[in-house]
């Protein structure tokens, strides 16, 4: 049956598992070999293009990666066109867009599965990378507890509906106007430490992301008193994990002595994007 992943939400638990596990076969199967993957990239990308085509490379097949300059996603061509012309080529087809609704429409006439690697909604990929990665540091997930402090953005969102499928306890902070929606979520406060207090995992992202530079001094000053700083990391559990999907900025979200200090678990993080990514192409073409 043919299978999308839009947001991390379109796999169940046991799914959801099933991919963490494919994620560290240290032989995967060359299930892409003599195929290619579309990877449509309508946003800038470092971590997303390094770790999907090295992904594809280590599962037998060839990444093409495709600027939206190249494609024109509903300029030059419409997303449905584009869904059906790359299915023709691709055993699989990847996007990182700004509407979340491009996707869906692509999805909606591919006829091979999409994979969404970021979209204004959504951020499925990477949350795959920051299971994973809380998986290998802490052991089991059910139970453990994961604090997220900033903006509730996709990336916060997505992160919520991970943590309910892993049965982690979800705690959210952010400054009054940016809460993300309250569904799945145990603790949701505008205090960091209330929601940091115990916890295994703190986790934070940058406070104005890409198509919001306009608005990063107004941000600034709203988000005073949410830097994860290690005054902040000293309320969490012993051994407690500091998590960022990156890029960073020092000094805003977080200080320079949690994010390059013994707490950070952000470079296994990054690199757990290619093996995260590497085990759901696996899941997606077992279907």
């Amino acid at each position: 049956m043919l299978r999308h992943l839009l947001d991390i939400d379109d796999l169940s638990a046991e799914e959801l598992a099933d991919v963490l596990d494919r994620a560290e076969v240290a032989s995967p199967p060359q299930v892409l070999a003599g195929r290619g993957v579309a990877l449509l990239f309508e946003k800038p990308s470092n971590r997303t293009r390094l770790s999907m085509e090295l992904a594809v490379v280590q599962l037998g097949g060839h990444p093409v990666s495709l600027r939206n300059e190249e494609v024109g996603i509903d300029t030059r061509e419409t997303a449905e066109d584009l869904g059906r012309v790359f299915s023709e080529f691709c055993a699989l087809i990847g996007g990182r867009v700004f509407e979340h609704a491009k996707l869906v429409r692509m999805a909606a006439a591919a006829t091979v599965p999409v994979v969404n690697l970021l979209s204004d909604d959504a951020h499925p990929v990477q949350i795959l990378a920051d299971l994973l990665t809380m998986r290998q540091r802490l052991g089991s997930l059910v139970g453990r507890s994961l604090a997220y402090v900033g903006d509730g953005n996709n990336v916060c969102r997505s992160l919520m509906l991970g943590a309910a499928r892993a049965g982690v306890e979800m705690r959210v902070a952010t400054p009054a106007g940016y809460e993300p929606p309250a569904d799945g979520v145990s603790l949701l406060t505008n205090n960091p430490a209330e929601a940091v207090a115990g916890a295994d995992a703190v986790y934070t992202d940058v406070w104005a992301s890409m198509g919001q530079e306009a608005d990063a001094a107004r941000r600034r000053a709203d988000f005073a008193g949410f830097t994860v700083d290690d005054d902040l990391m000293a309320g969490t559990a012993p051994g407690a994990l500091f998590l960022h999907c990156l890029p960073a900025h020092r000094g805003e979200e977080v200080a320079a002595s949690v994010i390059d200090g013994p707490q950070s678990a952000v470079w296994q993080q990054a690199a757990n994007r290619m093996h995260a990514q590497r085990g759901l192409v696996l899941w997606l073409l077992s279907q």
